[in-house]
């Protein structure tokens, strides 16, 4: 597959996937306000940052996995294991991206609902990784991953690794 083919595929696997798991469904939630709460205004502008982060992160992984002659989809994946840019910190940052979209989106629209959504699709992501990505992973890319999986943590990144860089 050519690079162009891949970022198509990329983008239409973005649009239907990470948009809608990720911001149709929770302003969606949030737009009836039934699950409207009191946040101080600095939460809110957390909740904005955290979005952005968010959407940059994915952004970024959806790049590394496209110079990676392949897509985020499962049905295309990649010739290679991606290991580098925020890969390096966290295993799975475009599921990371996803929650703090989430999470941020439920600080800005002021909902809990789109909070419990948020740990609803972590331990979702959660149980998807652990139970059939990395052994998928595993098979694919055999000793590549298997050091990447010894070396970095599944989601929550060491403050060592920060110190050394």
């Amino acid at each position: 597959m050519s690079t162009a083919s891949n970022a198509i595929r990329t983008g239409l696997f973005t649009l239907f996937v990470p948009v809608v798991v990720g911001v149709w469904i929770p302003h969606r939630m949030a737009s009836d306000r039934s699950g409207s709460v009191a946040v101080p205004a600095v939460l809110r502008v957390v909740g904005t940052v955290l979005f952005a982060l968010g959407v940059v992160g994915y952004v970024w992984c959806a790049v590394l996995f496209v110079r990676a002659q392949g897509t985020p989809a499962p049905i295309f994946p990649t010739k290679t294991a991606v290991v580098s840019g925020p890969y390096r910190f966290n295993r799975n940052p475009m599921y990371s991206s996803v929650l703090a979209a989430v999470f941020g989106q439920g600080l800005l629209y002021r909902n809990w609902q789109v909070w419990a959504y948020g740990a609803f699709l972590a331990a979702c992501f959660h149980v998807f990784v652990v139970f059939y990505e990395e052994r998928a992973l595993r098979s694919q890319f055999d000793g590549e991953y298997e050091e990447f999986y010894r070396r970095v943590p599944r989601w929550i990144p060491r403050l060592s690794v920060f110190a050394r860089r």
